[in-house]
């Protein structure tokens, strides 16, 4: 059962950020295609209709709920950091505070590996790959190609499958085992 947020019913929380929130936690529990337009608008206690005004199609809502991460990942792949640990460091952080959009990518929009062109799953494909290359380096021997796989995933697999426990939890054992398996 979804607890709902305290600020709902609070001044300022529109219906459409209640909607959101709503969303990305059904989401997370019963993935995208068990989450009907109906158990999201009950789960905010407004009509279907309301959220359909919001949302419709439900691919919007996806959408809306993936932009602010994509460009955060975006910004990550740009930044330059000090060395490999900072940057494993910054992508852990990413991942386990944007775990439930990572699992509605991976798990119920479509996985990169056998996405079409122009498919979200192409992009997902693309930032996998843009990571990858940063933790590989360039012209990278066998060992350094296991490593910089293993950690890319461990990232992905790790946050999709733990979404029910705490973030501080995941994020402390999944920078271990990252950094573990990149300094092997």
């Amino acid at each position: 059962m979804t607890t709902l947020d305290p600020r709902y019913g609070t001044p300022g929380h529109d219906t459409r950020d209640r909607i959101l929130d709503a969303a990305r936690q059904l989401f997370a529990e019963r993935g995208y295609a068990a989450t009907s337009l109906a158990d999201i608008a009950s789960a905010v206690g407004v009509t279907k209709t309301a959220v359909a005004y919001h949302f419709h199609p439900k691919d919007r809502l996806a959408a809306e709920l993936i932009a602010p991460a994509a460009q955060e990942i975006v910004t990550l792949i740009e930044t330059e950091f000090g060395d490999e640990h900072a940057f494993i460091e910054a992508l852990v952080i990413f991942v386990t505070r944007h775990r439930t959009i990572i699992r509605l990518l991976m798990e119920d929009i479509g996985g990169a590996d056998d996405a079409p062109p122009g498919s979200p799953g192409e992009a997902i494909r693309a930032f996998r790959d843009c990571i990858y290359a940063r933790l590989a380096g360039p012209d990278p021997d066998p060992a350094a190609r296991v490593r910089a796989w293993a950690v890319v995933g461990s990232l992905q697999y790790a946050v999709v499958k733990t979404t029910d426990l705490p973030e501080e939890t995941v994020r402390e054992a999944l920078l271990a085992a990252a950094l573990a398996a990149y300094r092997s």
